[in-house]
């Protein structure tokens, strides 16, 4: 008996498992990336001649039979996706059943690095100006309804012409119809809100807890479900923000930025941004030399962030001056 050696094994696992787009208009290139439930493939699109990412529901492991409840988790997703239609979010193409039984949908082909090994060469202005689009690409997501859920690095695509995407929304939530009425938020109502799906492995906590370790609210880890607002996912924002900062080579934090982040995560929900958009705002009172309304400032710092957001007019003040006292030292000579 000729027994198969691990890699070989791992091919047949991979011929098997292998998606089945004979009826399709895609061909399969190549496996993008595995999550709890589904696997994403590089396909390309014989149609529209380019090349997509197809999200494809797992076999259960005896491949006997299709998991109903994950079709119906991932046809939710991609719903949700589509109706975000935002510069920040990837857009789904098509949804639909393959010949083999198992859910799919299509969606565009991201290109780009993930934002914690795109961090390590990038400059401060240069995170601080993706990080605000990934909050900006979080607010929109808020306005229409849905809680990302699982905000961290690893979900975050910054793109060669500095395109970021937000990703796997696949542990998404949406709020209940009442509460987005009663918020008066501009939402799309259908499909209904989301079950929960399985947990991934390494990447959920038991029972009912949803996220990724270090990136959760304390109230996410605790599994309480009732308190999960915008705010856990503005607790998400601060530790991607955290994450950030810790990357981009600085020799100390600037004290606003600490302040910003130390908001973000508070222990209460309660206590920290009201909004996705309240910490984009903080933020760009930092970068704009405005004060920060999370960090109380001292005098001499007060006067520094002056010094540093009006230096050319100053500039131009004491040259004015400087020239004037020099006339005036020449004229009474």
């Amino acid at each position: 008996m000729t027994w198969l050696s691990d890699p070989a094994l791992s091919r047949l696992r991979e011929a098997v498992a292998a998606p089945d787009l004979s009826a399709t208009r895609y061909e399969l290139v190549a496996t993008l990336g595995r999550g709890g439930m589904a696997t994403v493939y590089l396909a390309r699109d014989r149609n529209l001649q380019r090349e997509v990412a197809l999200k494809v529901l797992d076999l259960p492991e005896a491949w006997t039979r299709v998991d109903a409840g994950g079709a119906e988790r991932l046809a939710r997703e991609a719903c949700v996706l589509a109706q975000l239609e935002h510069p920040g979010i990837v857009p789904v193409h098509e949804m639909g059943l393959l010949p083999d039984g198992r859910a799919f949908y299509a969606m565009r082909r991201v290109r780009g690095s993930r934002l914690d090994a795109w961090a390590e060469s990038a400059t401060l202005p240069a995170a601080l100006r993706a990080f605000e689009r990934i909050c900006e690409a979080v607010a929109f997501a808020h306005a229409h309804g849905v809680l990302h859920r699982d905000l961290k690095p690893a979900n975050v695509m910054v793109g060669p012409f500095g395109e970021v995407l937000v990703l796997d929304w696949g542990v998404a939530k949406r709020r209940g119809e009442a509460e987005i009425r009663s918020r008066g938020d501009r939402a799309a109502l259908d499909p209904p809100a989301m079950p929960d799906p399985p947990a991934a492995p390494g990447a959920t906590a038991a029972g009912t807890v949803l996220g990724t370790p270090g990136y959760m609210a304390p109230e996410q880890e605790r599994g309480e479900l009732e308190r999960i607002d915008e705010r856990t996912d503005v607790f998400g924002l601060g530790a991607i923000l955290e994450a950030l900062l810790a990357r981009v080579a600085l020799q100390r934090v600037p004290p606003p930025l600490r302040a910003i982040v130390a908001k973000a995560k508070a222990p209460l929900p309660e206590q920290r941004y009201a909004s996705a958009e309240d910490l984009a705002a903080d933020l760009r009172h930092y970068v704009d030399g405005a004060a920060v309304l999370a960090h109380r400032e001292g005098p001499v710092e007060r006067a520094g962030r002056l010094v540093r957001r009006y230096r050319t007019p100053i500039l131009i003040v004491l040259t004015y001056l400087a020239a004037r006292a020099l006339l005036l030292f020449l004229a009474g000579r």
